[in-house]
Formats: C-alpha cells, structure tokens, sequence
C-alpha cells in the first residue's frame, strides 16, 4: 500500500482579519519585539550622520543576532525605499529582526527648525541594554504618555537616586555657563547627541535632580530635532536664545550624506 503523500506544514502560521499572513515567518519576527532600530530625518536623499548609523545598525545586531550587517545592505534597501516612497524629504526608520531581516518605513518628515520649548516630568525608570536602540520600549512609552496626561511634554528618565539619564525618547544635555553637560548615567547615545558632542565643549559627568539649581538651561536631541527644556517637574529652566543659537548652528554645520553613492564615469 502506497503512503499518501502529505505537504508538511509551514512552521509558523498567522492570520490577519482571518487572512493568512503572505509572509508568516517576518511577520512573526516582527511581532517578537526583539530587535534594534535607528531614525533618522532624509532630506533631498541626504542624512546627517548616515555612517553613524550604520554602525550602530552593525553593532547591535553583532550583539543581538552574531551577525554582522554589512552598512552598504542597509544603504542600499534605505535608498530603494525612499526611491519608492516617491519622497526625496521624509522621516526614515531600519528595524532589524532576527535572521538579520531589515524592515524600512518611509513617513513624512519632522518639522524643520528649533523645536518647541519642553517641559519634561521625571520618572523613575532606566531602559534595559540602554546602549542599544532597541525594540519593546513600553516603559518609555507608558511614562511618556503619563507625562503627557499630568501636562507635560514628555519623560525623563531617573534611577531611583535622581541620576538623570535620558529622556524617554530623548537624550538630554545641561548648561553650566561654560560648558555643555551630557548625563554620565547610562544612555543611548543618540545619533544627533553624537554629532553635537564634540562640537559644542562638552563634558559628561552626573547629573541629579537634586543639581538642577546649579544649571542655567538644558535642551533635549533626537532624530526628529533639538529644544530647549523649559523646566523639569516644578523647576523653571530658562530657555538659553545665544545656547539654543549655538547648538541649532552647530548642527547646522554638520554635512548630509548621500544614501546612494555617486557613480563613477568609466
């Protein structure tokens, strides 16, 4: 007697609305929320500190998957969806899941120019792996949202001894008179914190809730931009117009970098 043949099943199966998923195994890679991430704004095909970002993308799936992710891969799929998009200005994000599978989403771009004032309510909570931009940032999300249900603009984080670290989507940097001050707590050093940091006569060092007396301004960074802090909890910062010059135009220096390379003539 002859055994039927049977077509094993695929190994994952997932339906949406009752439909099956054309790509079940992504999918599922997608939902897991393990995985890394980096934003950036893109501006006529062009984004500050694009070799930053590829090798943030490299680094953290060397640590999350022992892979490494070659930054001209990332390139490549970065500009085709921009290309594809229709967009030549947007906001851009590479989500890296396991298998080393790169996911690209193309949106409108943030607003152009300083950002506004922000008031910030700390909370006591530090990001797990902070030094990775990672996937599955509830904690974030849900002390921003708390943030702006009490009024006001967003989270900054805190250990439990009011160390500041970050912001919850934000890093966060402070203004002595001489010097700007970056939290030494740990953090994600942002891609825009990266480009700033040595061009404005930073420091690190800690920084505490129970300091803030001694700070004359602060202003917060991240892909979508840089604001000044107007205050944090029941604090009023002064909002710093020559600080807030200085760093919009440092930023303003920095240079754009082509997603696609310039072909050479034979």
């Amino acid at each position: 007697m002859t055994t039927p043949h049977v077509t094993p099943a695929p190994p994952t199966h997932v339906e949406i609305d009752g439909v099956p998923a054309a790509d079940p195994e992504l999918l599922a890679a997608l939902m897991s929320g393990y995985g890394h991430f980096t934003a950036m704004q893109v501006r006529d095909g062009r984004v500050k500190g694009l070799g930053l970002h590829l090798e943030r993308l490299d680094r953290s799936t060397r640590e999350l998957f022992d892979e490494e992710l070659p930054g001209d891969r990332v390139r490549a799929l970065l500009a085709r969806a921009v290309t594809n998009s229709g967009r030549r200005d947007c906001s851009a994000r590479v989500y890296v899941h396991e298998g080393v599978r790169l996911a690209v989403v193309v949106r409108e771009p943030a607003p152009d120019g300083p950002g506004a004032p922000q008031r910030l309510m700390s909370v006591d909570y530090l990001r797990p792996a902070p030094h990775i931009k990672h996937l599955g940032g509830f904690g974030q999300s849900y002390h921003g949202e708390a943030a702006r249900r009490a009024g006001y603009d967003d989270a900054l984080l805190t250990s439990p001894d009011g160390d500041i670290s970050e912001g919850a989507v934000t890093n966060i940097a402070f203004w002595d008179g001489s010097s700007v001050v970056w939290p030494s707590a740990p953090c994600l050093t942002g891609i825009t914190m990266a480009l700033l940091e040595p061009l404005l006569g930073s420091v690190r060092r800690p920084v505490s809730l129970a300091d803030l007396g001694g700070y004359r301004a602060a202003f917060v960074t991240n892909s979508r931009g840089i604001a000044p802090v107007s205050g944090i909890d029941t604090a009023d910062l002064t909002v710093d117009e020559e600080l807030m010059k200085r760093v919009y135009s440092a930023y303003d220096s920095v240079e754009w970098d082509a997603l696609q390379e310039a072909r050479q003539e034979p």
